[in-house]
């Protein structure tokens, strides 16, 4: 009878345990590039339409002041951590100083651990070599580029889990597709997807029936710099915003389609302010400015099942703010001890009536702070705004609230002190420019991740060899015409063993031939550069101009080196010339290392 008792008792229990797993909310994190607050008809933009996003507020929670970063990765890397982003060693967009320190937890780290399916989908943008990388961050698997740009929207060259591979089409409906498969294949078991689309960063490229629909729009609602507006740049950024629409409406229709949309929280939110000069609702400064125009961002949360619909938030909040409300949402529990920046804003999604105290939200970027209460505004500059008053900061107040000001300055000075430059590395390269390529070594060698990708991004030319274009991100190295000209990356082997070399590149035909020496330490491996590969350039891809600071991209070919053996440690990997018999060498676009033993 007893025996009897604990089965039927056990069997209730699994019963319960396999309910209260089947009950626990799905998340999908949908997180546009350079889309700012202004560029949907949610906010009253009257030029575009934007019914899918609208939906998750009309549905779900608006944020009505919800504040990101001036730039891409440092708001990544803040929504990844729930911390300021230099507390987590991001402190640029590119040359390695994207990357998130490997002691920080992530977001999809709790996640993780609580038996959720994990993915990422589109731009990472927080570090590219393993275990920087998404899938050593929490996510099972990943599929798109870790860079912070990317200069192929169409058939674009993407990776998967480490592989490169060609797609088909446009990138944002690419990355939706393997989104939705994701979704498709852990239907029944609680998933947290991310989808971090690369639109409506430029290049200024969409799909041509999205550009018809807004070649020909006159501009009616102007920037507030209107002689600063570029009408077609707005026109195209609308239109990549109407295309990332359309990609949200799939994910969402597919969610009802599988029957767990009530219980999945959606999440919509963009990196920072618009990339141009074009409407956004009357606000100050653009990207790259601390200014409120610059930083402030939508955020819609729909959890259908909980969340009231059509309620909006006052209090201010931020990127730092989702790890701490997604995870109490969603009962898991965060990975790690080091304290967090955000706070958790589930009592104000669930409408509860409780104590809310003020606080500041800082922003920074190239040397500039400003500071954020519920009603004030302190610039990088000093100068105290009134936001309730003057939303578009047009007039200082420091006199009539000399003490406010007083006391933001004195905030602002102890966390520059104490969260800004107690994490800044003092490295004589940080002194240089952003573009400096970042002390820390690349890491190479994981066994879970064989695969280590270095573009030319993360590597250093010399001797002549220069960048493809100013912005690192998406660039190749060129004009290797000598054996002086070398590229240099710094790496830590984690693994010592024997590693297969590839390079992917480009050769005039009739300078094919060229020797090569790609060495480490005492260890070393040549080859010749053949056959030629000169492709041209993509002159098809661009809706409008690219901008000269961002590279034309082409096709490259991938050049196998064979077998080299890598110590232990930090050292130097550099790629140089032994023989030119013509006039040139090759353009690089990165070297693959792959872990064999």
């Amino acid at each position: 009878m007893l025996r009897i008792l604990f089965t039927i008792a056990a069997s209730l229990l699994m019963g319960a345990q396999v309910r209260a797993e089947s009950e626990k909310p799905n998340v999908v994190v949908f997180l546009a590039d350079d889309a700012g607050w202004g560029d949907y008809s949610q906010n009253g933009n009257h030029q575009i339409q934007t019914p899918n996003i609208d939906s998750i507020a009309k549905a779900g929670v608006t944020l009505d002041r919800y504040f990101v970063c001036p730039v891409c990765s440092p708001t990544r890397a803040e929504f990844l951590t729930g911390r300021y982003h230099p507390r987590g060693g991001v402190r640029g967009v590119s040359t390695g100083q994207e990357r998130l320190n490997l002691d920080e937890n992530t977001v999809a780290d709790a996640f993780n651990k609580a038996g959720y399916a994990t993915g990422a989908f589109g731009k990472w943008h927080n570090g590219s070599q393993y275990p920087y990388h998404p899938c050593g961050r929490g996510f099972a698997e990943y599929f798109g580029h870790t860079a912070g740009h990317w200069g192929e929207y169409f058939d674009a060259p993407l990776e998967e889990n480490g592989k490169m591979i060609r797609t088909e089409g446009y990138i944002v409906d690419v990355c939706t597709d393997r989104a939705i498969d994701f979704i498709n294949r852990n239907k029944s078991q609680p998933f947290f997807c991310y989808v971090p689309y690369s639109t409506p960063h430029s290049p200024w490229a969409v799909p041509e029936e999205y550009w018809n629909e807004f070649k020909d729009m006159p501009i009616e609602q102007a920037s507030t710099e209107p002689k600063r507006e570029e009408p077609d740049h707005t026109r195209c950024a609308l239109a990549m915003v109407k295309n990332q629409d359309n990609n949200v409406g799939r994910v969402l229709n597919r969610l009802e389609e599988l029957g767990i949309a009530e219980n999945t929280i959606v999440v919509y939110f963009s990196d920072n302010g618009p990339n141009s000069w074009r409407w956004n609702g009357g606000m100050k400064g653009r990207k790259g400015s601390t200014d409120e125009g610059g930083v402030r961002s939508t955020c819609y949360i729909r959890w259908s099942k909980k969340l009231p619909a059509g309620t909006t938030v006052t209090q201010i909040a931020g990127a730092i703010d989702l790890l701490p409300t997604l995870t109490s949402l969603a009962g898991v529990e965060r990975v790690g001890e080091k304290p967090l920046d955000g706070r958790d804003l589930s009592p104000l999604l669930l409408g509860k009536s409780i104590e809310w105290s003020d606080r500041t939200l800082f922003s920074t970027w190239a040397g500039r702070i400003s500071a954020r209460t519920q009603q004030f505004r302190l610039d990088h500059q000093g100068n105290l705004y009134d936001m309730v008053a003057d939303p578009g900061q047009t007039t200082p107040v420091n006199k009539q609230h000399a003490e406010t000001a007083k006391d933001l300055k004195a905030q602002v000075a102890d966390w520059k002190t104490n969260v800004l430059n107690a994490n800044r590395e003092t490295d004589s390269k940080d002194k240089k420019s952003r573009n400096s390529v970042d002390p820390r070594p690349l890491p190479v060698g994981y066994r879970e991740f064989p695969i280590t990708m270095l573009p030319a991004r993360d590597g250093e030319p010399e001797g002549g060899v220069e960048r493809s274009s100013r912005a690192p991100n998406c660039s190749y190295f060129v004009n290797w015409t000598s054996e002086e000209g070398r590229m240099v990356w710094l790496l830590d082997v984690h693994t010592a063993g024997r590693y297969d070399v590839t390079i992917d590149y480009t050769c005039p035909v009739d300078d094919a031939g060229s020797l090569i020496e790609l060495s480490c330490g005492k260890n070393r491996v040549q080859g010749r550069v053949e056959p030629g590969w000169d492709p041209p350039l993509y002159t098809n891809q661009d809706t409008l101009p690219r901008p000269p600071a961002e590279s034309q991209m082409k096709p490259f070919r991938t050049l196998s080196l064979g077998e080299m053996k890598l110590d232990q440690g930090e050292g130097e990997l550099v790629l140089k010339a032994l023989e030119i018999p013509g006039d040139y060498v090759m353009d690089v676009r990165r070297v693959t290392l792959t872990l064999l033993d």
